[in-house]
């Protein structure tokens, strides 16, 4: 939907000054906070934070909270977006060459951060890794159930460390990670840069609203995400409405099972899950399922299912 003619001046307001001009090629970028804003922009945090007031009211950026931060990305209405890479596009590159550089030390501290981060909860990882059959087979049947595209547009929700973006990215024109932790996120930047996956955004996001538009996406993809959640249908009704006519949606989890120390041990909400009940929520979504990939443990352990669903070619195409 476009602006009304006020609704464009005040977003041209809001980007007319040099500052919000270097803020707005620095969020085309990355996610930033005040304070990695301030130091790339060598400018108090108050200050910088006045401008990011402005540019928030005129509809051009958004705020978003993560735990005592607040962070601030470049806002997901197409109009806003199509606004910003206009005034971008005619911007001289050359005169944000130190931002840029500072941006790039922001993210080897992040980076840094991140890899401590890792190193710490990796061997919860590895734990349940054990339960289940070799992670290669599981990749395989990922990549025969997702197709070889290519993909217009593939989301990734709960992207966590971003390996489904380095798995299946290489196959999308255009590829989206959402997840509720920056130091996930810090971990998924840097796996993607290492693979030299292109054309990946990484967002702050929460699964159950998502904030993207309607049937965008011709691959929808929830790995490893679903047990975590107290209302897994409203988690797949959401990345359901991702799903664009002819789309599909791959989620990976594990059937149901009953070891309760995932409960205590690794905060699963759920103990896995049956076809009945992901076939049912996959139906309301109007989505149409196929039967299950079912991959058994080598031996007693956590069966991984990949369920996969489409939205019929004919349905009615959103646009919301």
């Amino acid at each position: 939907m476009n602006w009304t003619a006020d609704q464009t001046i005040e977003a041209l307001r809001g980007a007319g000054e040099p500052t919000r001009l270097r803020v707005l090629a620095l969020l085309a970028g990355d996610e930033l906070s005040v304070m990695e804003l301030s130091h790339i922009l060598d400018q108090s945090q108050p200050r910088v934070s006045r401008h990011l007031k402005l540019m928030t009211e005129a509809g051009l950026i958004e705020r978003f909270p993560d735990g005592a931060r607040v962070y601030y990305r470049l806002s997901s209405d197409p109009t806003a977006r199509r606004l910003v890479d206009t005034v971008l596009d005619l911007l001289d590159d050359r005169s944000s060459e130190q931002d840029h550089r500072r941006l790039d030390e922001v993210r080897r501290d992040r980076e840094a951060a991140a890899e401590a981060y890792f190193e710490q909860v990796a061997p919860q990882w590895d734990r349940i890794r054990s339960l289940y059959v070799c992670e290669s087979a599981v990749e395989a049947a990922i990549e025969r159930a997702a197709g070889p595209g290519p993909f217009e547009r593939l989301v990734d929700l709960g992207t966590g460390s971003g390996r489904m973006l380095t798995l299946l990215g290489g196959r999308a024109r255009m590829a989206v990670g959402l997840d509720l932790s920056q130091n996930m996120l810090n971990i998924a930047r840097a796996k993607v840069a290492q693979a030299g996956v292109g054309k990946v955004e990484l967002r702050h996001g929460d699964i159950f609203a998502t904030r993207l538009p309607s049937q965008s996406a011709d691959l929808v993809l929830v790995h490893q995400v679903l047990h975590y959640l107290a209302d897994p249908a409203t988690a797949i009704n959401e990345a359901a409405r991702l799903v664009m006519p002819g789309g599909k949606l791959l989620i990976i989890d594990f059937a149901r099972h009953d070891l309760e120390e995932l409960r205590e041990e690794h905060q699963h909400r759920r103990l896995g899950f049956t076809d009945a009940e992901i076939n049912g929520w996959l139906a309301d979504a109007g989505l149409r399922a196929s039967a299950p990939i079912a991959l058994p443990p080598d031996k007693d352990g956590l069966t991984v299912l990949i369920w996969t669903a489409v939205r019929p070619a004919d349905a009615k195409r959103s646009v919301a």
